[in-house]
């Protein structure tokens, strides 16, 4: 195969897209551009594992250079991509060398929304190794830590500092952050587990500012009242990274705007993946844009498949997955709960050994989604009953007789 593809980004969907490109059979060149000098590396470990200390890098690699090199993928590490000539089909570097391609896989996923507070130092967000290993730094230290965000990230890293020994306080504007995925009522469940370990909460408050420097760091609240704070972690959400692409005559809106192809709709040899992709997906009818592991690892097989067999395109049309670890939960949420209408909670969430499921539909009666708890056997079924558009009935009937063999004396 005569042909060049050029993926710009080292993160899993590159990687995956690499990978998967020899999978497929494509025998052409592969140059996989990353601005990070380490090897690519996963990055959901970073807010539990690795941010622990449990975990070392090798443990979080997704690629070696031994392995790159095996199945023929070129690696240019430590450079960024500075902007896509698409008329002349080149990725310019920021270094100013450029590289052909025949096709080019978009894959520079999305930043962490910068924080807006004007602390010296001690202020953290959560996205890359570099930013995991100075956070560790800083928890090393015993002083109190304010994370500012109760989503996801937030969550998990609160979990993870009061694991190390750290007092920890969650701020939010929200007065439950995950409602925004799983609803109010499923939200509060999450508010107690902060509660329950141990971790104070201030949600349905903001942040005015953060002041001072690592080590003594004043968060002066809404309310009026104040947060002393060793160091402060900012999760208040992600941006893509395609302002690199301004300049490219591509449509980019929120992300690089694809077809259900993952094709952007202006330029037929240019793919997008992961977090900064936004397609048409065919099952919901409309654009959207997931940042979520899942989709990154999904949507890089479907660019791969497309890229090695043009004559066969493929759809992306996933059904939504996202887990998160937190204290003693393992959560998994499938289908898109936050469009639900009404939903009921099987199993139990408030036990000394939770293990349950929230299951939600709308007017149409269908399971449009699920979150789980400690309870994978429950995440596969509603998973499967979510792709298949199986009835929200049906489902909670098969859920509660899970439930009932679960409790039964074996």
């Amino acid at each position: 195969d005569p042909r060049t593809v050029v993926v710009v980004g080292a993160s899993v969907a590159g990687v995956r897209t690499a990978q998967s490109l020899r999978t497929e059979g494509f025998g052409g060149r592969i140059v996989l551009v990353g601005d990070e000098p380490d090897l690519p590396y996963d990055k959901p470990p970073l807010s539990k594992q690795f941010l622990a200390g449990c975990w070392s890098v090798e443990r979080i690699a997704l690629l070696t250079a031994e392995a790159a090199a095996a199945v023929g993928i070129e690696l240019r590490l430590g450079v960024a991509a500075q902007r896509l000539d698409v008329a002349g089909r080149q990725v310019v570097l920021i270094d100013g060398s450029t590289i052909d391609y025949d096709a080019a896989v978009l894959a520079t996923g999305a930043a962490a929304r910068p924080a807006p507070w004007s602390a010296t130092s001690g202020v953290h967000v959560l996205r890359s190794m570099a930013d995991a290993r100075a956070l560790r730094d800083d928890l090393e230290v015993d002083r109190p830590v304010v994370i500012i965000g109760g989503g996801f990230i937030g969550a998990e890293v609160a979990a993870t500092a009061h694991a190390l020994g750290r007092e920890v306080t969650v701020v939010d504007p929200l007065s439950a952050p995950i409602g925004r995925v799983v609803g109010r009522e499923v939200g509060e469940l999450f508010v107690d587990l902060h509660t329950r370990h141990g971790v104070t909460t201030k949600f349905g408050v903001g942040v005015e500012s953060v002041e001072g420097e690592a080590g003594d760091l004043t968060v002066q609240l809404t309310d009026g009242s104040q947060l002393a704070a060793g160091t402060v972690v900012v999760g208040i959400g992600a941006v893509p990274n395609d302002g690199w692409l301004a300049g490219s005559g591509l449509l980019v809106d929120d992300g690089v705007v694809c077809d259900e192809h993952c094709r952007a709709v202006d330029a037929a040899d240019v793919y997008a993946v992961g977090d900064v992709l936004r397609w048409f997906h065919p099952g919901h009818g409309e654009h959207v844009r997931v940042e979520h592991w899942t989709n990154a690892v999904e949507s890089a097989a479907v660019v791969a498949h497309n890229i090695a067999h043009p004559e066969e395109l493929r759809s992306h049309c996933p059904v939504e997955y996202v887990w998160s670890d937190q204290y003693d939960w393992k959560i998994q949420i499938v289908g898109r709960p936050v469009g639900a209408t009404r939903h009921t909670l099987v199993g139990d969430l408030t036990s000394a050994h939770p293990r349950g499921a929230a299951v939600y539909t709308d007017d149409s009666g269908d399971l449009r989604g699920a979150v789980a708890v400690n309870w994978p056997k429950a995440l596969l079924v509603c998973r499967r009953a979510v792709g298949a558009g199986a009835s929200f009935d049906d489902v909670v009937a098969q859920l509660d007789r899970l439930s009932a063999a679960g409790a039964a004396p074996a």
